[in-house]
């Protein structure tokens, strides 16, 4: 019998191919080519092992008289010479995470590497009534595509030769210490996504050093969302509250009552939803009995599906006063006598009024492209307030909602003069994997903002500025003036002749 042939590591590595693949197991070379294909665990394996030792792999799973047993003799090329193993043939092959692919299960959270990543396992694993709630946004989805396409066209100006050996992501958002410029958005019903909802939320925020705005229609009493944080020492809690005003004014008040007695002084009052807009998605999948049961916070409205379909916020918010106007606002100060921010500033106009009111904070926003469609995508409000009411900086804090994905999103809102943003989808996408998910997204927000700092060449945020970005792609698009810069209105109808 000859005796087998010794074949070098560089020889071997030569057939590493689909069409000439060649494998090491316990010393002995065979030629994968034509089984590889009918491989039962799929070609993947082999051609990632393809040219190399695959031995640890193979008896992880395979008994060692496989190959002889399955492969005929003239499959065995050789031995492995050992004497030509190097370092770099010893080294195991790179491997990637596996990419979100999985139907109905959840993948290892930490195989996941962005929001995108978090969206596409809450598309394929929660309820499709809590995925269309959720994702959904109003008609034809333009300002909701917008609010994120927009980021990308605005491009950095980086600074080289900086010393950004750290980089300090910390902040202050209405005087309380953050450890990262973001908030959690307020968002109705979150056990939709996970039995503990906004409490698991609030834990994870708390451990982050991050701040979450309750919304008025949570699915849990303020109180116990409240509670579900750790004692601290600090005061007032990382907590925001987010009002619709109810048109039983009275509920309103009882409700800003029983915020106040919490500790919490900083309230968001949502003034671009008096009525929930078109969304189509929401509204084509019908809920079951479990959902039209879903409690709120406010206690009211619980979703009951009519001849429009299943919108889950057109049927809860019913309770919404739609009269809310301007002149309200010192009825809001009687009852509240903390921070007053206005979430849904879509107009330099309405900013520049809301810091002649004397109010606190504005949040521009769309609420994510889910009401008005072609209403102007978050980042370009900001700077319309820039062109045409620059005065509101110095004012009031000035927050972005809306398209935040990636931590450079961040830096070109803070670059812009924002005080800080928002994110809301991502956070409830994060709540599928309970507390922990939330900690990995603001891990992963928080590692993503560092490295665009760094690039930029800011060690901290006081050192972002206009200068660093270009936004030219989209100032066209900018409003020039109050009114429209040419269009006139049009002229009363003719009365009828009698």
């Amino acid at each position: 019998m000859a005796k087998p042939k010794l074949l070098s590591t560089q020889q071997i590595a030569e057939h590493n191919t689909a069409k000439d693949v060649w494998i090491v197991v316990d010393g002995q070379v065979w030629d994968m080519t034509d089984f590889a294909p009918e491989h039962p665990g799929g070609i993947g394996i082999i051609l990632q092992y393809a040219g190399r030792d695959a031995s640890q792999p193979y008896n992880e799973i395979h008994a060692p008289s496989l190959l002889n047993n399955t492969l005929t003799s003239s499959k065995l090329i050789g031995t492995l010479d050992t004497s030509t193993i190097s370092d770099s043939w010893s080294k195991p092959p790179p491997q990637e995470n596996p990419k979100v692919q999985l139907k109905n299960e959840k993948p290892s959270l930490f195989t996941l590497l962005s929001t995108h990543d978090l969206a596409s396992v809450a598309e394929n694993t929660l309820a499709p009534k809590t995925w269309a709630f959720y994702s959904s946004a109003a008609t034809d989805l333009v300002t909701h595509k917008a609010n994120q396409s927009f980021f990308d066209r605005i491009w950095f100006r980086p600074r080289v030769l900086r010393n950004i050996k750290t980089t300090d992501t910390s902040w202050k958002i209405m005087g309380q210490h953050v450890d990262l410029p973001i908030m959690c958005s307020p968002a109705a019903m979150a056990k939709l996504v996970h039995p503990d909802g906004e409490k698991a939320i609030a834990r994870g925020c708390q451990s982050k050093g991050i701040i979450q705005c309750v919304s008025t229609n949570a699915s849990f009493p303020i109180e116990e969302i409240a509670s579900a944080l750790s004692p601290s020492q600090t005061s007032p809690p990382p907590l925001f509250f987010q009002l619709y005003v109810s048109k039983k004014r009275s509920d309103s008040e009882a409700l800003l009552r029983r915020v106040w007695s919490l500790g919490i002084r900083t309230l968001f009052l949502t003034v671009d939803s008096p009525l929930a807009g078109k969304r189509e998605a929401d509204e084509r999948v019908r809920m079951d009995d479990d959902q039209q049961g879903i409690p709120m916070m406010t206690g009211a409205g619980k979703p009951i599906n009519d001849k429009r379909g299943g919108g889950l916020a057109r049927l809860t918010g019913s309770f919404i006063d739609k009269s809310v106007e301007w002149s309200d606002l010192p009825w809001l100060r009687r009852h509240w006598k903390g921070r007053i921010v206005l979430k849904g500033i879509m107009c330099a106009e309405d900013a520049s009024r809301a810091a002649a009111e004397g109010l606190d904070g504005i949040v521009v926003s769309n609420h994510g492209g889910r009401n008005l469609d072609t209403s102007p995508p978050a980042i370009l409000i900001l700077l319309d307030l820039h062109r045409n009411a620059p005065h509101v900086f110095e004012k009031l804090e000035v927050y972005v909602d809306g398209g935040i994905r990636r931590g450079t999103d961040i830096l070109k809102a803070m670059c812009l003069g924002a005080t800080a943003v928002s994110l809301g989808r991502p956070f409830l996408y994060s709540l599928n994997y309970g507390s922990e998910g939330v900690e990995y997204l603001i891990d992963m927000m928080k590692d993503e903002l560092s490295v665009a700092m760094a690039l930029v060449g800011i060690t901290s945020l006081d050192q972002a500025h206009p200068g660093l970005v270009n936004t030219n792609d989209v100032d066209y698009l900018v409003p020039t003036t109050e009114g429209h810069p040419y269009a006139k209105k049009r002229r009363q109808p003719l009365k009828a002749k009698m």
